[in-house]
């Protein structure tokens, strides 16, 4: 127990294994006077911030314990510091030591006296104690006692299992959270309305060439940006991740892809419902076929933006910079995908290679063009020329698409960067729990001291009291 501040928190990080990577530790950690670290399952405590699911229920999430509460009650009165009837004990000890509150010390020997002097008699108290010297004695007797190995490190579960779990607990936790998918899923389908009746039966004339040019790229572009409204829930989601990995219950891998499998279905489901109707309204290209390619590549671009929007929540995880970062990142794909700047206009040197080549819009642009023009004919309105135009010099002189591949290689791509989007995150949480510690740790090295923490101070005499 302590006032605010004064490192109790700080201790337990150190004993567990749990500091930061921005905190610098020295000295040596002993068990039962022996240098040995704590296993997985050997030790565990629950922290004063809780970082929960919010959507689950005290059942389903409470990494409860209620212990008794020793002798203090009896040392404090001994000491002048009675508690107040009807008061807390715990509140009063706080209370009592705790220099936030000054002079409001509850009156014990004579009047109102400050803290620092209530701290200096109970310190007094209790070095002239008898159970000071009984503590004293127990040190020693531990410290002469072999208590032999400590207790080998728990297997985990297997990673199956972890995976499983976490599945689930992920499909019901994006479920109970209105803001994960079901509020987008409203606004895509009045956006998908909306644009269903400003392009209703947009006809196949040669204007509608350019029209349903506009609309495939609007929904590749707009539809796809809105899927980082969930990036406070990928936050939250990073804050769960971290306070359990750093419990050992999991590793980086199992959540990546629990993850993953657990956003699926609802991802399918906010691709199926709008992009029926901005995909049927408008009377794009008949063929169920070609609205499953339109719902697949719609499928992947909103994957695509939440798995970049989870390597942004990883880096930067402040939700006003996140959202604005994510924002920034799509902003340039969109610019240099190429409609609204035909690929053969945008400058060679970093707008063409390498942005337009890495942003996952030139494929979306470019798998929805060719699945929608692709083996058909308009006519064409150019005086002197034929009287039509075919898809395909639609899609090579008018979008200046590459015509090299099929559709399904532009989808093949845009599954391939998925891939590599995820296991780009799970290569910065990797780096983040080994990588940053040990460069924080080198730059911060502290000069070698001799400063001790103990688990069960065995091995040294007392060098100090804490309450």
């Amino acid at each position: 127990m302590g006032p605010s501040g004064c490192g109790k928190s700080t201790l337990l990080d150190a004993l567990a294994g749990r500091l930061g990577s921005n905190t610098g530790q020295r000295g040596e950690i002993l068990v039962n006077g022996r240098k040995q670290s704590l296993a997985y399952g050997t030790s565990a405590y629950v922290t004063q911030d809780d970082t929960l699911m919010m959507t689950l229920t005290v059942r389903e999430a409470v990494t409860v314990y209620f212990g008794p509460a020793s002798a203090a009650n009896e040392f404090f009165t001994l000491s002048g510091f009675p508690c107040p009837t009807h008061q807390n004990p715990s509140d009063h000890f706080l209370k009592t030591i705790n220099k936030d509150f000054q002079q409001d010390v509850e009156q014990g020997l004579a009047g109102a006296i400050s803290t620092e002097e209530a701290i200096e008699i109970l310190l007094s108290s209790y070095k002239s104690s008898e159970r000071y010297e009984q503590v004293r004695k127990q040190v020693a007797e531990i410290y002469k006692q072999d208590h032999g190995e400590l207790e080998t490190k728990r297997s985990h579960a297997s990673f199956l299992t972890q995976c499983s779990v976490l599945t689930r607990r992920s499909f019901v936790n994006m479920y109970r959270d209105l803001g994960y998918y079901w509020l987008r899923l409203a606004i895509y389908i009045t956006l998908c309305l909306g644009l269903g009746t400003v392009y209703h039966n947009i006809g196949h004339s040669y204007a509608s060439i350019q029209a349903r040019g506009a609309l495939l790229s609007f929904i590749a572009s707009f539809l796809t940006f809105m899927a980082i409204g969930g990036f406070p829930s990928f936050v939250e989601d990073m804050k769960v991740f971290e306070r359990e990995r750093l419990n050992g219950h999991y590793g980086a891998t199992a959540f990546v892809i629990s993850n993953t499998l657990s956003a699926v279905p609802y991802l399918i489901l906010v691709s199926v419902i709008p992009g029926a109707m901005a995909y049927y309204l408008p009377e794009l290209r008949k063929g169920h076929e070609h609205f499953l390619y339109f719902a697949l590549v719609l499928f992947a671009c909103m994957m695509l933006v939440e798995s970049l929007m989870m390597i942004v929540a990883s880096i930067v995880p402040n939700y006003l910079m996140g959202i604005i970062t994510g924002a920034g990142i799509q902003g340039l794909m969109i610019l240099v995908g190429g409609f609204f700047r035909l690929p053969n206009d945008l400058p060679k040197p970093l707008w063409k290679y390498p942005l337009h080549e890495i942003a996952f819009h030139k494929y979306a642009y470019q798998g929805m063009f060719k699945n929608e023009f692709e083996g058909e004919v308009y006519p064409n309105n150019k005086v002197g020329g034929p009287p039509i135009i075919t898809g395909e010099e639609i899609l090579r002189d008018l979008w200046q698409a590459e015509m090299g591949y099929s559709k399904w290689g532009d989808l093949a791509v845009l599954l391939g960067m998925i891939a590599f989007y995820r296991l780009m995150f799970l290569g910065i949480i990797k780096a983040n729990e080994k990588v940053k510690p040990m460069i924080k740790a080198f730059i911060s090295m502290p000069p070698k001291q001799n400063t001790q923490v103990t688990v069960n101070p065995s091995s040294t005499p007392l060098h100090g009291e804490m309450m």
